[in-house]
């Protein structure tokens, strides 16, 4: 098999839980559909962004570098971002609400069976 389909392939399936936490996080947040993946925008948009970066590769187990490819961004970018939402996590509201997507994100998949963390092994 061709290499870069190969990795094409890889890409298009890590899409599936980002483009879910994209979905969920825009309709937490109040922000339209698709926002995410442009530019830098707005610090809400940003921080929107990030969030959903820190889903991603925490719910779904994707790495750094998938989540990355994911939303067209560098890992050391989705590093930052997994920092700056730990950092929040320390505010019980934050925390709360986190929770609240982190727990409704894996009923919605594990009903969708998109399970990446058992792949990888």
């Amino acid at each position: 098999m061709n290499i870069l389909i190969a990795k094409r392939s890889d890409v298009m399936r890590w899409r599936a839980p980002a483009s879910l936490v994209e979905a969920a996080v825009c309709g937490a947040m109040g922000l339209p559909a698709g926002v995410l993946r442009t530019g830098r925008g707005q610090r809400r948009v940003a921080f929107a962004r990030q969030l959903a970066m820190y889903l991603t590769h925490v719910g779904f187990g994707l790495t750094l570098t998938q989540v990355g490819a994911c939303f067209e961004r560098d890992r050391t970018t989705v590093r930052h971002a997994c920092a700056l939402v730990e950092d929040r996590r320390d505010q019980p509201a934050f925390d709360l609400a986190v929770s609240a997507l982190e727990t409704g994100l894996a009923h919605f998949a594990f009903g969708l069976q998109l399970s990446f963390a058992s792949e990888a092994a």
